[in-house]
């Protein structure tokens, strides 16, 4: 038997805890291992501080008439979603908007490849999370067969100049690869599909990433030779662990503005070096 529950705490023990250091001294007499609960805690302590920083630059955005676009893209369950949601929680919606396009309509197949995504662009004061991009046709419509090889190569020519002028139209634009094993998309596709809240995420198409991860990968590695400019460069995010790398990206986005109250941060705003990285210095990859 796990000695975790051979040493249960008891009623009266339970009963007799008046704070944190109390709990924590019954545990280490029982030497019962709380490391994961530990973990769990930091993490939300972590989450918490740094949630803060972010009211603090988005009111900072909005004061300065700024415009910021983060973009979230990477392999089906690589935790986009999850990542927005946690930049997102406490930030006020009124200068803060979540992107994620259906697929085009017809109007727009006859429309200017851009033209659905510079509607949906920061407006002044405002910060937008793109939870995939323009970058759908950089990787999923060609391996998916959405596009055709001109459509792509076309795209590719014109996308540095799209960004170019945004950027010296004052847009700052963060672009996050989250990156995941073929080992771990595969656990979470299962656990999408075992679990009935997470089932509405899983699609026929989720499967043919782990089909064409090779052709994925290809397209991937195009995207960044051909994108990954001094004034629009890919941030690399390993996202095997979920809750660190979300911690480690916003870090990131924190320590590229000198908001107001920055110096009083009580928390690190400097990502890790391990998790966080320019494309050209990931050496490593995970995909």
């Amino acid at each position: 038997m796990n000695k975790n529950f051979k040493n249960k705490i008891t009623a009266a023990e339970f009963n007799s805890i008046n704070s944190h250091d109390d709990l924590l001294k019954i545990v280490q007499d029982k030497d019962i291992d709380i490391s994961a609960v530990l973990d769990k805690v930091h993490y939300e302590h972590e989450k918490e501080k740094l949630q803060i920083e972010l009211v603090k630059l988005q009111q900072w955005v909005k004061k300065n008439n700024k415009r910021v676009a983060i973009i979230f893209e990477g392999r089906d369950a690589a935790g986009k979603g999850g990542n927005i949601r946690r930049f997102t929680e406490h930030l006020n919606p009124r200068s803060m908007r979540l992107v994620a396009l259906n697929k085009p309509t017809d109007v727009e197949r006859g429309q200017w490849y851009f033209t659905r995504y510079i509607q949906h662009l920061p407006n002044p004061g405002e910060i937008v999370f793109f939870d995939r991009s323009w970058y759908n046709r950089a990787v999923v419509e060609p391996v998916m067969g959405f596009c055709s090889q001109r459509q792509y190569e076309q795209f590719m020519v014109q996308l540095p100049e799209f960004e170019h002028m945004l950027y010296e139209d004052g847009v700052t634009i963060v672009k996050f690869w989250l990156s995941i094993t073929k080992e771990e998309q595969l656990k979470r596709f299962d656990s999408r599909e075992d679990n009935p809240l997470k089932r509405w995420k899983f699609s026929p198409v989720d499967r043919k990433g782990q089909e064409y991860w090779d052709d994925y990968t290809k397209y991937k590695e195009l995207m960044f030779s051909k994108t990954h400019t001094s004034f629009s460069p890919w941030i690399i995010a390993k996202t095997n662990k979920k809750e660190t790398a979300r911690l480690e990206c916003m870090r990131y986005v924190l320590s590229l503005f000198d908001y107001e109250n920055k110096d009083d941060s009580t928390v690190s705003l400097l990502p890790d070096p391990n998790v966080i990285m320019r494309y050209f210095r990931s050496l490593h990859k995970y995909d």
